[in-house]
Parts: C-alpha cells; structure tokens; sequence
C-alpha cells in the first residue's frame, strides 16, 4: 500500500479577519438595521425577538417622570444628609430631640435610590427602566406606611404639612404604578 503524502490543511482565521466576517454577518443576516429598526447581534435574537427594547413608543411623559422622580429624591436625600434637623422640622413641626444620625442615613438610603433613577433616566433597556419604577414603587408605599402609622399615632390636626406629604406620596405611587404597569404590557404584533 502506497501511503499518499497528507496534504496540510490550511486553517483560515476569520475571527481575526474583518472582512470576513463582515461578509458572514451579512449573510447570516445579522448586524444590519431590520424593518422594525432594531438591530440583532446574533440570528436567535434575531429568531426569539429582542425584549430588551421597547416594542413601539415608549410611555409619553416616562423619561419626564423619570427625571421628575430623581431631582426629587437626590434633593430629599442630599437635603436629609446636610441639613437633618430642619427637614425633621419642616415634616414634625417639633425639634429634633434624638442624635440626626437616623435621618442622615434615611437619607443615603434615598440618595442609593436617586442613582438608581438616573440610571433609568439614560438607559434604552425596557427592564432597567421597569426595575426603577418597581425600586420607587417599593420605597413610596413602605414609605407611604410609615407616614401614615405615625400620623395615627400623633393628632392629626396640627400635623398638616403630614397630611400633605401623604398626598404627594399617593400621587407619585399612582404616577409611578402607571407607568410601571404601562411598561409590562406586551406589544402588540401586527
């Protein structure tokens, strides 16, 4: 038996070759814009359809509540960090007998959740800005609790401007559960 001399087989690297793999994403049909605008990196996104985005329009007035909702909470929190005292007052209307380290905190905890806001604020991700609003959600209706378990337990006729954060709490839950639900909503296809 004559053995034939193997031929050595050649092995081109298209990872490293651009054109190449230009070539490839174009037939595969990837990369490129499709009719809806959206733009697939790989052919299952593609196949599955991209969550990610939003299907359609955005909410009007999300990215204004958005931005409405941060500049509150980083005003709130910075204004609870470097001023204790005078926040306690303006909502008890009675001076601040114990150490402010407990609303200095309050409001680190409110300025982690400004962040959070504008982050959602400048992302396109439909589930960053859906995980916001639900953050927000979460701190107005515990927040929502607490305002209203301690305006049962003080009298509630000398505790207006109470009354008057407990409607602006309600308010900003309502907004906020709109949009939020808004956003959960499937697309429709047509």
């Amino acid at each position: 038996m004559a053995s034939k001399p193997q031929a050595t087989l050649m092995k081109k690297h298209s990872q490293t070759d651009l054109v190449s793999r230009l070539k490839t994403r174009k037939v595969l049909g990837v990369g490129g814009e499709d009719d809806d605008g959206e733009v697939h990196r790989s052919k299952i996104s593609q196949m599955l359809g991209n969550e990610s985005k939003f299907g359609g329009r955005e909410p009007v007035g999300l990215r204004f509540w958005i931005l409405i909702s941060a500049v509150t909470l980083t005003a709130v929190a910075l204004m609870a960090v470097a001023f204790p005292s005078q926040l306690y007052e303006t909502v008890f209307k009675e001076k601040l007998l114990a150490a402010s380290i407990s609303i200095r905190l309050y409001g680190g905890a409110l300025l982690s959740l400004s962040l959070i806001m504008w982050k959602g604020l400048h992302t396109a991700e439909k589930v960053i800005i859906q995980w916001s609003l639900l953050a927000e959600v979460c701190y107005l209706a515990i927040q929502f609790l607490v305002t209203f378990v301690t305006l049962i337990e003080v009298s509630p006729v000398s505790h207006s401007p109470m009354i008057l954060l407990l409607l602006s709490q309600v308010l900003f839950l309502i907004v906020t559960l709109y949009f939020y639900f808004h956003l959960r909503r499937r697309p429709k296809k047509i």
